[in-house]
């Protein structure tokens, strides 16, 4: 794993919005290009219309122009001592807008990390082959 990229994440922590769950995750995304996007969570009174970070990173890079092929690393931390993964909404997002391949690294605050490649956090997701034509 990149430490330029967990260090992306981790720097980023402080940003995210978190008055309800006092719950701050980051996530940070190593591109092609070597540039590094980062994003953290967002909550809101209203529960539902918050946004993790994962999804506020890629977000971010779709919004500049990025896409799929560009996205070679992700890597996901919060203040815990135990790794925590993307959720589902996540997942599923991560399924469609990162690679397959791509290697995504859950990093807790003791250091530790445990990676996957992007296919194995989601097994049967739904995707675009399944929409009608």
């Amino acid at each position: 794993m990149d430490q330029k990229l967990s260090k992306a994440a981790q720097d980023a922590l402080k940003n995210a919005y978190v008055p309800y769950s006092d719950f701050p995750v980051a996530a940070a995304l190593r591109l092609a290009d070597g540039r590094i996007i980062t994003g953290v969570n967002v909550e809101n009174a209203s529960y539902g219309l918050s946004n993790c970070a994962e999804r506020t990173a890629l977000f971010s890079a779709y919004a500049e122009g990025y896409r799929k092929s560009d996205i070679v690393e992700v890597v996901v931390t919060t203040k815990n001592e135990s790794l925590v993964s993307p959720c589902g909404a996540c997942r599923q997002v991560m399924n469609e807008l990162v690679p397959a391949d791509a290697l995504v690294h859950m990093v807790d605050a003791t250091g530790d990390v445990k990676t996957l490649a992007n296919h194995e956090l989601l097994p049967y997701a739904f995707s675009e082959e399944e929409l009608p034509e």
